[in-house]
């Protein structure tokens, strides 16, 4: 967790834009995040929090589908989208879409402000706050799952990744529990459903069973519902939300502190670069 800092108007010295849209909670889930941790950091009232800029940029294509057809459409438009941002004045982009940063490199070639990587930064996040850990489990989209964005990001810092496969019973509930019409959480507005919290429960116990120490709700609608199931189930395993980490990485960015600047982060980025 980043360390307090004042955090007033005056002080910024980036702003962040934000691709929404992508998933119904995805930006909402964020941005309370965001004021969480900058309220953690002592703002007390509308100047204390930073500047940011939305787009609610509902039609993106759908990131798994995307990467399922092979379709150039989704990197297309997140690139349409950060130009967009970056004209208002943007400094940086935050994705809070797990699955689109299976388009990172496409995406960020095209860009002239960068944008920060939510899976390296949850990435480095774990093994700063769990030195010695060794097997996380993912609950994620088919398309994060395929992409092995998880595991491509884990394995640099020496933690294997455990998760369903697609295609698998399992997989297939997460996957209903996240789209199916009905009782879906994209689906269902803010609300999470009771079938959509038993769904994602078996799951949690099921990566539990199998030796994981730690769960990452690697989907927004997963981060919602875990959330959701924190405040009144007893998990069995602790689990850790991308979206606060990026939330923290993002108000650093903001207001000058160094990007990446843990040491898991600066070793995940050389290693990358070296590739």
């Amino acid at each position: 967790m980043s360390s307090p800092m004042r955090t007033d108007a005056t002080a910024q010295i980036a702003i962040p834009g934000i691709i929404g849209g992508v998933g119904p909670l995805a930006h909402i889930a964020l941005e309370r995040r965001l004021l969480a941790a900058s309220a953690r950091r002592g703002a007390t009232g509308d100047r204390g929090h930073p500047v940011w800029i939305l787009i609610n940029a509902t039609d993106i294509p759908d990131r798994t589908a995307s990467l399922t057809d092979g379709s150039d459409r989704c990197a297309r438009s997140l690139v349409h989208y950060g130009r967009v941002l970056a004209a208002a004045g943007a400094g940086f982009l935050v994705v809070p879409c797990n699955t689109a940063h299976a388009f990172h490199a496409r995406v960020q070639a095209e860009l002239a402000i960068p944008w920060l990587h939510l899976i390296d930064h949850t990435a480095a996040a774990i093994a700063r706050r769990h030195p010695g850990i060794a097997r996380v489990g993912v609950l994620a989209t088919d398309g994060t799952l395929r992409a092995a964005l998880y595991p491509r990001s884990l394995i640099d810092l020496g933690i294997a990744t455990l998760a369903p496969s697609p295609g698998s019973a399992l997989q297939r509930e997460v996957m209903d529990a996240i789209y199916a019409a009905g009782w879906g959480i994209k689906a269902s507005g803010v609300e999470i459903t009771a079938r959509a919290r038993a769904t994602v429960l078996r799951a949690v116990r099921w990566l539990e069973q199998r030796g994981a120490e730690l769960v990452v709700a690697g989907c927004t609608e997963l981060s919602a519902a875990l959330e959701a199931l924190a405040s009144d189930t007893e998990l069995p395993l602790p689990w850790l939300d991308p979206l606060e980490v990026i939330a923290d990485v993002a108000l650093d960015r903001a207001y000058g502190r160094a990007y990446g600047a843990s040491p898991e982060a600066r070793s995940l980025e050389s290693r990358k670069a070296s590739r």
